[in-house]
């Protein structure tokens, strides 16, 4: 048996979290999801550098998830054989490239060029994060481990977020990415010390993507995945505008930070439940966000009522990234990491429609309909996963089996 194989042998029969290979996979989500968002931040400065409108500087964020969507899927379908770590680390290189190419940058189609790489770097990683946290440990505890790998985006979006627009003003925008550089510089080193380094899939285990696609249960989970996110996505966009339309725009940061707390909240339970309740998570999931934007819908000019909705849509959503994706894994078996990338694109194009359709919306119809939109989004999807017991959802754990 070689070094690597005694190695994965060794973790996945492991009674306890390997925290310093979690910690790898935590830190990787929590840099990608900060080079995502980090141009929202310092978007004026960037602007001004870049001798271009901040609506245009904007496109930055744009290009990255078209990066994403487009290459989620071809990349992973090209690389299925590759070990995974070498895999994993190439990502992260294509971030440094990146991210210190946007930090030396005074050319606005070089800095879309590397955003547009970032984004496509920013796929491999969300398309290996959950299968690699579940390949680390034994069956009892897969679900906590994707659980804490996939803490980083909320954490990133709570506190990182705020972070790097404070560092923006503080430093100057280019040495805030030349910092999540370094960042991942050091990640690169902690990766290769502490992450075991798995077998691609074997030439001859491969299928074609679409029967992947046919796989029982797989379409309906990416069905209520791109729901999910659309819905959130249109409300999240646009979070400033709904409550400035009801006087409350002085809370807009404060109502954020509810948001966030919520959020890092349902990743601890879901950490602890999902092993044991991952179907009553996912109803309870939906059924929740879907409850918050009704009330949202109805009660939007009572600031208690927007705080206990905002908090009830945290919780839905912290956790909604790893019990979808654990429950793609359990339908995909095998081919998970193929399917992941589907999950990314799927999850990605939530994010673009959410923005295109919020926009139209709001400029329609006034932001009531995008909480409406938001109802009508989920209130059917709630109805699919109580009936989708069978494969999508069953009641028995999706990554144990």
């Amino acid at each position: 048996m070689t070094t690597t194989q005694t190695d994965v042998a060794r973790t996945s029969s492991a009674e306890r979290l390997p925290l310093p290979p979690l910690i790898a996979l935590f830190t990787a989500g929590l840099i990608t999801t900060q080079t995502e968002a980090l141009p929202a931040g310092v978007l004026p400065q960037m602007s001004h550098a870049l001798g271009v409108s901040e609506s245009v500087a904007g496109q930055t964020v744009t290009i990255y998830a078209a990066g994403t969507l487009l290459t989620a899927i071809p990349v992973m379908l090209a690389t299925a054989s590759w070990p995974r770590r070498h895999l994993f680390l190439a990502a992260l290189v294509g971030f440094v490239i990146a991210n210190l190419v946007t930090a030396v940058s005074v050319s606005f189609p070089l800095t879309m060029g590397a955003r547009f790489i970032a984004g496509a770097s920013s796929g491999v990683v969300w398309s290996l994060l959950g299968g690699y946290a579940a390949r680390l440990v034994g069956p009892r505890l897969k679900g906590r481990a994707m659980a804490f790998a996939m803490a980083g985006t909320p954490v990133a979006l709570s506190l990182g977020v705020p972070v790097g627009a404070y560092l923006g003003k503080a430093v100057g925008w280019q040495l805030t990415f030349g910092i999540v550089t370094a960042l991942t510089g050091l990640l690169i080193i902690w990766t290769v010390r502490t992450l075991p380094n798995f077998p691609g899939q074997k030439v001859e285990d491969r299928i074609p993507f679409r029967r992947i696609l046919r796989l029982r249960g797989l379409r309906t989970v990416l069905v209520v995945t791109g729901a999910f996110v659309l819905a959130h996505t249109v409300l999240y966009t646009y979070i400033a505008p709904i409550l400035g339309d009801v006087g409350l725009e002085d809370q807009v940061q404060w109502i954020l930070l509810d948001f966030g707390i919520a959020s890092i909240i349902s990743i601890w339970l879901t950490g602890v439940l999902i092993d044991r309740h991952h179907r009553t998570l996912v109803v309870l999931s939906t059924a929740l966000f879907a409850a918050a934007a009704a009330v949202l819908a109805a009660f939007a000019s009572s600031p208690a009522a927007d705080y206990a909705a905002v908090a009830a849509w945290g919780l839905a959503f912290g956790g909604a990234a790893t019990l979808l994706q654990s429950a793609l894994m359990r339908a995909a078996g095998e081919h998970a990491d193929a399917a992941q990338s589907s999950m990314v694109t799927t999850w990605n194009l939530g994010i673009g429609l959410g923005g295109l359709v919020g926009g139209v919306l709001l400029a329609g119809f006034g932001s009531g309909s995008l909480m409406i939109a938001a109802v009508v989004l989920l209130a059917p999807i709630v109805l699919v996963v109580v009936l989708a017991r069978g494969h999508a959802f069953p009641r028995r754990s999706p990554v144990t089996g």
